[in-house]
């Protein structure tokens, strides 16, 4: 219970930041990054798997977590980070919305994703 109390105090901390963003409140965000930085800190992570590899899938969302077998919350974070990458912007939204998909379809909703999509 005290697990579940803590990650639901992170995800308040993380919607209060988003808002702060959207309101100008707070300047600042996640920095840009070009898919060679990416690629550089997934290899340094020793991630089991290749980010070409993965953006080359039909359905990468899937891709990962059914044969990666990636978590919602890591899930969340892959797709955050590409988002601000220098990734094709039409890669990106599509990749957003199959991740919004897939962790809406599950009853997960991610506040950090779905506030990129009016971003």
């Amino acid at each position: 219970m005290e697990d579940f109390i803590l990650r639901e105090i992170d995800r308040l901390g993380e919607m209060l930041v988003m808002i702060a963003r959207k309101l100008g409140l707070l300047d600042g965000g996640t920095p840009d990054f070009t898919l060679t930085d990416v690629k550089d800190e997934f290899g340094k992570a020793s991630l089991p798997f290749d980010l070409d590899t993965v953006l080359q899938q039909e359905n990468p969302v899937w891709y990962l977590v059914e044969t990666e077998g990636l978590s919602d919350p890591a899930l969340e974070s892959f797709i955050e980070i590409l988002f601000h990458s220098d990734l094709d912007e039409d890669k990106k939204a599509a990749l957003l919305a199959d991740a919004l998909a897939y962790l809406d379809g599950k009853g997960h909703f991610s506040i950090r994703l779905h506030s990129l999509v009016s971003s």
